[in-house]
This record gives structure tokens, C-alpha cells and sequence, in this order.
């Protein structure tokens, strides 16, 4: 269909509860033939519109590659990504829920390290006397590494995390983390505070669209306040 508008939204969790509901208050009801599991809708009073859901990281990568004209992302996803992908896609609109920092935690027990300055020291005497780097787990390495280079660090290496990141500097897999958090209370039941001067990035849902795609999704847009 020459004019179809397809919207990538959060196939799961608070950001599709979020995303389903940004678009009932604007009006935008969606509805599906198929059951719980169906991965496909439509904005019923939005003609030639298909609904994927998707997982939100791949909807920043459909954004990028154009297979996808809008879609609703979380802003550390899109910061995360290449900028050759990042530069394809416009934040159209900051939304109010999937609120999240992504954050420097290390273990409570390390009393002396309050700032990333303090990190900086630790990761010389870890090369010093160890003779090993300063490991850094984490689900987000070009976020990470832009911003411990921004702050001097240099002496670290970066451990990519595939699952439960606050388990890795107690499981002997790094000996700090960067992770997402919104509360705080998942990195404080799991013995990890987070430095001082540790905030990486404010982070929350965003109405995201391909750039290239921006004149034919001009009516969906207009849907919103």
C-alpha cells in the first residue's frame, strides 16, 4: 500500500502500557484481529496505519534502516546507537513515562570511592598493582565509554552484560556496572550505590520518526497535542 504508515511500538512492559496510552489520550485507538500474542494492529480512525510490536531496541533500528516511519523508543536506546543510525531519526516528541537514568554503580563497600575522580584513582592502583583493568559491566559500552573518556578515566575495560548486571561485580565479572534505573531500589537491594557524579543520562520514552519518511507521516503527527 503506497501511502501505509507503520509505527513501531514496545511489544512489552511499561513502555507499551505507556505507549498504548499515549495514544488513546490522543484519540488513536488501536485494534487487533488477533489474540494477545498477535505482534500487529492498526489506529482504527487512521486509515492505511500498521502497528508492530516490536522490542525497543530493534524499533530504533527499523527507524534507522526505514522500515519502520514512526515509532515510540527509549531515549538511551537512540543514544546508544550508531551515530550513522542516530542521525536518520528524529525525537519528535519527549512523552511522560518509561522515566529512567542511566547510572555508574559500585559496591557499597567501597567507602572511599564517592566520585568518578575517585574511580579514576582506583583504576590506576588496579593497573598497578594488579596489573589488570578496571572492569565495567555494562549493556550500554558506547554510552559508557563516551562518558568515563569525557571525565579522564581511561584506565578500564568495558564487559558487555547479557543479563542481570547488578550480579556481575559479585559474581567476579567486573568490579563496577553502568545500568539503567529508575528508582534506584533494584542497585540498593543488590549492595551497589551509585557515585556522586554518576548520572550518564536522563533518559525517558520518546515519539520517534524516521527522518526521510517525515512529509507522509504529517497526518498521524497532527494527531497529537
Amino acid at each position: 500500500m503506497k501511502n501505509l504508515i507503520t509505527i513501531g511500538l514496545p511489544s512489552k512492559g511499561r513502555l507499551k502500557e505507556g505507549s498504548v496510552s499515549f495514544l488513546e489520550n490522543n484519540n488513536l485507538k488501536l485494534s487487533s484481529s488477533g489474540g494477545k500474542r498477535n505482534y500487529f494492529a492498526k489506529i482504527e480512525n487512521i486509515s492505511n496505519t500498521k502497528v508492530i510490536y516490536l522490542h525497543a531496541k530493534e524499533i530504533i533500528q527499523r527507524l534507522g534502516d526505514g522500515t519502520l516511519d514512526a515509532g515510540i523508543s527509549g531515549l538511551d536506546l537512540l543514544h546508544e546507537s550508531p551515530i550513522n543510525l542516530k542521525k536518520k531519526i528524529e525525537v519528535k516528541k519527549k512523552l511522560n513515562f518509561g522515566m529512567a537514568n542511566l547510572v555508574i554503580a559500585i559496591p557499597n563497600d567501597w567507602i572511599d570511592v564517592q566520585t568518578v575522580a575517585d574511580l579514576e584513582e582506583v583504576s590506576f592502583s588496579f593497573r598497578d598493582k594488579k596489573n589488570i583493568r578496571l572492569r565495567v559491566a555494562t549493556k550500554y559500552p558506547n554510552l559508557t565509554n563516551n562518558f568515563l573518556v569525557s571525565k579522564g578515566v581511561t584506565q578500564y575495560k568495558l564487559v558487555y552484560s547479557l543479563g542481570a548486571t547488578e550480579t556481575y561485580p559479585f559474581i567476579g565479572s567486573s568490579e563496577i556496572i553502568t545500568d539503567i534505573s529508575s528508582t534506584g531500589k533494584t542497585l540498593e537491594d543488590n549492595n551497589l550505590r551509585i557515585l556522586k557524579d554518576g548520572l550518564i543520562l536522563k533518559s525517558q520514552a520518546c515519539l520517534l520518526i524516521s527522518k526521510k519518511k517525515a512529509a507522509k507521516l504529517q497526518p498521524f503527527l497532527n494527531s497529537f497535542n
